[in-house]
């Protein structure tokens, strides 16, 4: 790493004036008041399994899966009466059974119940390569006291992310280029001694977080003959300080989405950004991938919260001098280290705001008799500039799909209510059940707020034709994004795949792409031989003055295709082209990776790619971050 002279000077400069703005700072009450900020935990302080299930240990696949989402105890699965059930313990659906499920699935895919497809249950060591080590930095990093591993399972749990090609080879036991070595710093201080030994023995790293990436941003490119080292942010988990005046905290990038929340509400703060994934998703993650979460409408994007980064490089650390909420200082040096996708070095540390955690919490969801009507209704409370924390509009095939997720009802009388309900919308109001469509909603302030803000959506609602459906209906679609994930296991079981993707789009554009990229799926996998009809889907998930955010969901049954990721890539490919064509990004918030980078230099042109190119080229000269993502 390229020496820095006034890297002392710089670090007591900042010493003092973290002294000097002490008086602000609070700690959270399970953080030892002597820790300074730039000071690292003992190494092997901490447990290496975490018994109360509250932090990521170091061998993650001890409690979560090497070849599926989530935890190991967490599944969906057909027990031997053929009902669909949520295995653990973990969420509400957990222990419930799901009686719709099996007919849903039969009836989309034509799956067979006694046509199964196991996943390899345990990793064969064989399969894996022999790490190749660089032997003069593996001594030099025993000497810094920073634990490391070469261990098969170690290696292996982090060569993926979760695209569907990933999970799809090791479900059936393949195994290709993995990391050499992994390695597990506490601290920044470790961070940057591990980019310094990386440069003095040309080793290549790539940043690990939490590993929900699903642009395969993980993936070690198979023509990189180096030793591969993953640096496993995990053990970064502290949040170093709270700023109460000024609401901000402080903490380390490996903390994982739901720790970060719940340390912080044990203060009574929240930072409000609860992507999908934040279960297991890291704050540097967010950071390298520019993302974004389900309440941005009231806490903003991640580039809405950050007030201050620091990332180690090989030319040295990168930061700004000051935690001031914006500066006049020519282009922001935060908008080359937000998205850079582990390129360019390792976020290690992040201050971001805060805010006290909502006094009321209220969930709510709306039915309209079709998705135009929907998708204007969500454009005038764009307008309006009144979201609530969480507005998302679901397509017909995806409403019946959620529908398919409902539980068994506890009593007859809410079996009664249900079918009530139904009569009212279908027979009474008239919708066309093969066509209405339905909204979640999430509201959260002030009481007093909530209720008068509720009542506006919901009046803007009405004169769209939408109907008040309840707060169950939301809070169950709220939950579900949480569950959701698993279910893509389970559909491989039963020789069925399925990948979501999304896109942002201008308002005047939502329709067209929604209706041509789901016929386009359609299409192409008639046209490639899929015998069944896939499920092709949409939702829009987050709303702007000038567009929207379009998750795109599709799933096909694969029996009788001799090489079904090939093709799913294809039809895959094809969406995106699509997307392209009717004015979508490449991308609203899952990032590039390796797997849309072919479309770059049209998505940002010539210049751009070569603005991009050239701070790559004098960041990382000799391409120590080398995980081929981006460029």
């Amino acid at each position: 790493m390229a020496s820095n002279s006034s890297g002392s000077d710089r670090q007591g400069r900042a010493q003092q004036r973290l002294r000097i703005i002490a008086g602000h700072l609070q700690r959270p009450r399970d953080i030892d008041s002597t820790v300074s900020a730039a000071e690292c935990k003992a190494n092997g302080s901490e447990a290496d399994v975490a018994s109360d299930g509250k932090n990521v240990p170091k061998r993650r696949q001890e409690i979560m899966k090497w070849n599926g989402w989530g935890y190991n105890d967490t599944k969906f699965l057909f027990n031997k009466k053929g009902q669909a059930e949520f295995t653990g313990k973990r969420y509400k659906l957990s222990g419930m059974i799901i009686p719709a499920l099996k007919e849903w699935m039969e009836g989309t895919f034509g799956t067979n119940m006694q046509h199964k497809s196991p996943a390899t249950p345990a990793l064969t060591r064989s399969a894996v390569q022999p790490p190749t080590l660089n032997e003069a930095f593996v001594e030099e990093l025993k000497s810094t006291g920073i634990p490391f591993s070469h261990d098969a399972e170690d290696r292996v749990f982090r060569a993926h992310g979760h695209c569907l090609h990933e999970i799809f080879a090791l479900r059936e036991g393949k195994v290709g280029r993995v990391p050499d070595l992994v390695v597990w710093p506490n601290c920044h201080n470790d961070v940057v001694k591990i980019v310094e030994l990386a440069c003095k023995h040309n080793v290549c790293l790539i940043p690990y977080g939490g590993g929900t990436s699903v642009s395969s941003a993980l993936e070690c490119p198979q023509e990189e003959t180096r030793s591969i080292v993953s640096v496993d942010t995990s053990q970064m988990n502290r949040i170093l300080w709270i700023d109460e005046k000024n609401l901000t905290a402080h903490m380390e990038a490996g903390i994982v989405g739901q720790d970060l929340e719940r340390l912080l509400n044990e203060s009574g703060y929240c930072t409000g950004h609860e992507p999908d994934s934040m279960e297991f998703s890291s704050l540097g993650g967010w950071v390298a991938t520019r993302a974004s979460g389900m309440k941005k409408n009231i806490y903003g994007n991640i580039e809405d919260l950050v007030v201050h980064v620091k990332m180690v490089t090989p030319q040295g650390v990168i930061e700004k001098s000051c935690q001031g909420p914006r500066m006049s200082t020519g282009p922001d040096i935060h908008h080359f280290i937000m998205g850079s996708e582990g390129t360019l070095g390792v976020v290690t540390e992040v201050t971001m705001k805060i805010r006290p955690m909502p006094e009321y919490q209220k969930y709510g969801s709306v039915v309209f008799p079709n998705f135009e009507q929907g998708v204007a209704c969500l454009r005038e409370v764009a307008r309006q500039r009144c979201a609530p924390a969480s507005i998302r509009l679901m397509d017909n095939e995806q409403f019946k799909f959620g529908h398919a997720l409902k539980p068994q009802v506890s009593s007859m009388f809410t079996s009664f209510l249900e079918g009530l309900k139904k009569f009212y919308i279908t027979k009474f109001k008239g919708f066309d059940p093969d066509c209405l469509c339905v909204a979640t909603l999430l509201f959260e302030g002030n009481r007093e707020r909530v209720l008068q803000h509720e009542k506006q959506v919901y009046d803007i609602a009405a004169k769209f034709g939408g109907l008040a459906a309840g707060e169950d209906n939301g809070q169950r679609g709220y939950m579900l994004t949480f569950v959701i994930a698993y279910l893509r296991d389970l559909g491989m079981d039963y020789y069925v795949i399925g990948e979501s993707f999304e896109t942002s789009v201008p308002w005047d554009r939502v329709l067209d792409i929604c209706r041509n990229v789901k016929a386009r799926i359609i299409r192409e996998c008639k046209d490639k031989g899929v015998q069944f009809q896939p499920l092709s889907t949409c939702r829009v998930t987050q709303t702007y003055d000038a567009g929207a955010c379009v998750y795109f969901y599709f799933a096909f049954n694969y029996r009788g295709l001799s090489d079904p990721v090939h093709m799913f890539e294809e039809v895959e490919h094809a969406a995106r082209e699509e997307i392209l064509a009717n004015g979508g990004s490449l991308s609203h918030h899952h990032g590039v990776g390796k797997l849309r980078k072919a479309w770059m230099r049209e998505t940002v042109s010539d210049v751009g790619m070569g603005m991009l190119k050239s701070v790559k080229d004098y960041v990382d000269p000799n391409n120590i971050f080398g995980n081929g993502n981006l460029l």
